[in-house]
């Protein structure tokens, strides 16, 4: 391996150019700012008690009480021992939050440019292209990290793969396992499958060239070395992996115990999510054509036209100040797709797109056809329950394809696709010498296909209504009059971005045309084309991500602000949870300041989403009072919030006569509408069917406290005169909780749908709740010797490249 000081002073300058277009792109983070992004503000709010009891303890707690009643933290950002590939990913992200993400995005695609041998030149356009592209601009707008970060790292691990099936065993073999590694632990697993969708159309598409050229040993080898890598990168995050699979199942992703609904009728699905819920949000089919055109489909639900709107002028006409005029245009109802709503387009270009054409035509090899494959893969799941043969096909045979929701999110796959082979395209053209004249034709064709697409949106767009699925709100509150004006604007949006895209890939087609007739040099071309991308991708991006969406770093480390009733409620010192019927199950902003039965995750405990569904959204206070629910958060009649006190909340544990036997999960969540749970608990037998003891003495005199808490620590001293039936306010959760008598280990069972049981002695005695997941020391050991043997196989690695050559010389 022969070290070339010019190639590491050119990737060294490229580096440089991608740190300073992510900041440049993020300029608000120089100033010390951050981004608002909604969905982080929710996750500050779920981990709040996890990273206070860090910070206070330097301990990890792995158990939180402060949403839904009580959940692992495995999904919020929980520290696991031996996590090195972590600790690398962080120096990878070196710059400030959402810089680092953007940075990723160039890196990640960059080197995959690299290892298809594309000019260091035009990968640093390729990489640009794909960064800038407009969904994974708004995606780091709304918070969607972990996605993200997902997707910079994929780009990388392709990368490794095909530098595997190129022969180059060694390189291919570390970058795919340090890729796999990195890409696991970026803890998005949809995006992770999506890709791997893609792999698997890659392989298959090898095989036939293997086949066809006779290299399937070589193919087999790569394959195998391969799954190594793969399994060895896995490995490294195994604490992870195994604590989520682990949680998966008790989370609403996991196989349900109930086979009813909350009306009592049969339910279709009982493992997964419902297809329903899994394809709410659709592709339009023809709404899919925005990935050239950005608001062939008005965009997002809130665009801001401005004083240029329609709207705006109605609204000004009709006697609005120019003020409250400019607020309703700034935040314009514009999307009128198939999906419940959107932050924005996925557009990835319209000179992206035509090159992605021109690339169809003139790039040969099996790389083209992979990547086509998986661009028309990604398309067409991506409209979900509008080509719905297909969706129900994968959901009902394709292995955790029903675990994921908002099927729309696999055009990812055709974003990484398409700039992929545009730049391909490019380098087509660059590597042709001699006769670059035989790419008129395909030139000609290309633009004949894109700009008679164009033209034809443009002439019939009178086919389209623009009517929006929340446009009978709007006719309801503003009017008809306003609503019309919107369609207007929504028309105005859609005939604009037609001609915008068409000018753009006029102006590419005309830069390619000068080219191939040898008018430009190639530095000259790759800057023009360059300007070309970034003038089409950075505007449409800066539509829904912008300097004012960055505020002071205080606002997103307390998103929340203390209010009054906040105030109120902590005051009480002692330990109860909350619930805000605004929120419901779906937020955070309770779980900052209390301990909430409600929070924000893709994943919620499937026991209190059955709570919710069956008797919480019907006002049944007796399940309120079970999980020691001693405020509610009311409003008055102006509208300000006030804690209501719940009397019959029945605190952190109580003692019960009554063990009552069903015998299925049915049985048990509807015997919560009528249970006295001052005196009885139901138990679902077939669970526990060790119980031998269901009725127990009552004891006038005997108490069960709560001494000392801590969210993965919980001490209690009873005091009885007979063996007595306990029941704790906490989340059953058998994968780590353990209960201890006097110091020794006891068992409990699950009562009352969610809540643990135990029965207790008579006398007095303190009674320990400890969370001490098996599965955080088991994966922690896989974690540690797959990193000393990824370590090891790159040092070995190394030193067989530097002697290689020496040793061929030697044997010469």
């Amino acid at each position: 391996m022969k070290i070339n000081f010019r190639s590491v002073l050119t990737n060294f300058f490229v580096l440089v150019l991608f740190v300073v277009a992510s900041l440049a792109y993020f300029t608000p983070v120089l100033q010390g700012k951050k981004i608002f992004q909604s969905d982080i503000a929710q996750y500050t709010g779920m981990a709040k008690e996890q990273n206070n009891f860090r910070e206070k303890t330097n301990t990890e707690p792995y158990w939180t009480n402060s949403a839904f009643g009580g959940m692992p933290t495995y999904q919020l950002g929980a520290n696991y021992p031996h996590n090195y590939i972590k600790k690398l990913d962080k120096l990878i992200r070196f710059l400030p939050r959402p810089a680092d993400y953007l940075f990723l995005y160039f890196l990640g695609f960059y080197i995959l440019l690299c290892c298809l041998k594309v000019d260091y030149r035009l990968a640093v356009v390729g990489a640009l292209a794909f960064g800038f592209s407009t969904y994974l601009i708004i995606i780091l707008g709304v918070g969607h990290n972990a996605k993200a970060h997902a997707l910079g790292y994929i780009p990388m691990l392709l990368g490794g793969i095909i530098l595997m099936f190129r022969k180059k065993y060694i390189l291919g073999f570390i970058l795919t396992a340090f890729a796999m590694a990195l890409e696991v632990n970026a803890n998005h697993y949809q995006m992770t499958y999506y890709f791997m969708l893609l792999i698997l159309i890659l392989g298959v598409i090898y095989l036939v060239y293997a086949i066809v050229e006779k290299q399937l040993k070589h193919y087999f080898v790569s394959v195998g070395l391969l799954f190594v890598a793969v399994l060895i990168g896995i490995a490294t995050n195994a604490t992870n992996l195994m604590a989520t699979k682990e949680y998966s199942d008790w989370s609403t992703r996991g196989v349900s115990n109930l086979t009813i609904n909350n009306d009592g009728s049969e339910r279709e699905n009982t493992g997964g999510l419902d297809k329903e819920y899994i394809t709410q949000y659709s592709y339009g089919i023809a709404e899919s054509l925005n990935i050239f055109v950005p608001r062939l489909f008005g965009g997002s639900n809130s665009e801001n036209l401005g004083e240029e709107s329609k709207t705006y002028e109605f609204l000004v006409r009709k006697g609005l100040s120019r003020k409250q005029a400019l607020d309703f245009a700034e935040g314009l109802p514009l999307y009128w797709g198939d999906q419940p709503g959107v932050s924005g387009a996925a557009y990835v270009g319209a000179v992206l797109f035509f090159l992605f054409i021109l690339g169809l035509i003139i790039v040969k090899g099996k790389v083209k056809w992979w990547l086509l494959a998986g661009a028309v893969m990604s398309l067409v799941l991506s409209w979900g329950k509008n080509f719905s043969g297909l969706t129900n096909f994968m959901i009902d045979n394709f292995p955790l394809y029903d675990k994921f929701r908002a099927v729309s999110s696999i055009q990812v796959v055709l974003e990484l696709c398409v700039p992929l082979l545009g730049v391909l395209a490019l380098m087509t053209l660059f590597k042709e010498k001699e006769n670059k004249a035989k790419y008129n034709m395909p030139l000609l064709i290309s633009a004949g296909i894109v700009l008679g697409t164009l033209i034809l949106l443009f002439v019939f767009k009178g086919v389209f209504t623009f009517d929006g699925l929340s446009d009978d709100s709007y006719r309801k509150y503003f009017g008809d009059e306003v609503l019309t004006m919107i369609k207007l604007d929504r028309q105005e949006a859609y005939t604009s971005d037609v001609l915008r895209s068409l000018i753009y890939v006029l102006l590419t087609a005309a830069t390619l045309s000068l080219f191939i007739h040898k008018r430009l040099k190639n530095n000259v071309f790759i800057a023009v084309i360059g300007v070309l991308i970034l003038a089409d991708l950075v505007p449409v991006a800066k539509r829904y991500v912008t300097e004012d969406d960055f505020v002071h770093a205080r606002q997103m480390e307390q998103p929340f602000p203390l209010t009054n009733t906040d105030k109120q409620i902590n005051q009480d010192t002692s330990v109860y949870r909350v619930y805000n019927p605004r929120e419901g199950l779906n937020g955070a902003s309770t779980s900052y300041y209390h301990k909430s039965i409600g929070g924000y995750h893709g994943a919620k405990p499937a026991t209190m989403q059955d709570l919710f569904d069956f008797h919480i959204y019907k006002n049944n206070v007796r399940v309120l009072s079970m999980l020691n629910v001693k405020y509610v958060i009311q409003e008055d009649e102006e509208g300000r919030t006030y804690p209501a006190v719940n009397p019959n909340a029945m605190g952190n544990a109580w003692f019960v006569q009554n063990l009552k036997k069903v015998s299925s999960a049915n049985e048990e969540i509807m015997a919560l509408d009528s249970l006295n749970i001052k005196t009885d608990a139901v138990v679902n037998t077939t669970e526990f069917p060790s119980l031998s003891k269901f009725t127990f003495t009552k004891d006038s005199t005997a108490t069960i406290n709560l001494d000392n808490y801590e969210p993965n620590h919980l001490t209690y001293t009873s005091t009885t005169n007979s063996d007595a039936l306990a029941v704790f306010s906490e989340m059953y959760y058998k994968n780590g909780w353990n209960a201890y008598i006097d110091g020794k280990k006891s068992s409990y069972f699950k009562v009352n749908y969610t809540l643990r049981a135990m029965q207790v002695p008579a006398g007095e005695h303190k009674i320990e709740f400890k969370f001490e997941p098996e599965v955080v020391k088991k994966g922690s050991k896989i974690a540690l010797a797959s990193n000393i043997l990824l370590a090891l196989i790159v040092i070995g690695g190394i030193v067989y490249s530097f002697k290689k050559p020496t040793a061929k010389k030697e044997n010469s």
